[in-house]
């Protein structure tokens, strides 16, 4: 099982969520935990980075970047984005 390590900024930024967005966002951080390289490569041109995106929420508008440690057994939350649709 992988610790989740937020970024300081990502605290605020969730914060930030409208609330029918938290339940899909706490989802993504369950699986996060367990099977954090199943997230979309951040740049497809090299897909087997170890930062990641996964996106979540009504209409996908939500997006989580990520930086997987697998040799500490981390993901580092680095940023969360809302898009207002």
């Amino acid at each position: 099982m992988y610790q989740l390590v937020p970024d300081s900024a990502v605290v605020a930024q969730v914060a930030a969520l409208p609330y029918d967005a938290l339940a899909a966002y706490a989802d993504v951080l369950e699986v996060l935990q367990l099977t954090p390289w199943n997230g979309k490569p951040l740049h497809e041109a090299n897909p087997d980075g170890a930062v990641r995106r996964w996106d979540f929420g009504p209409g996908q508008a939500g997006q989580v970047i990520y930086l997987i440690l697998d040799e500490r057994q981390e993901v580092h939350l680095l940023l969360v984005q809302w898009l207002e649709l």
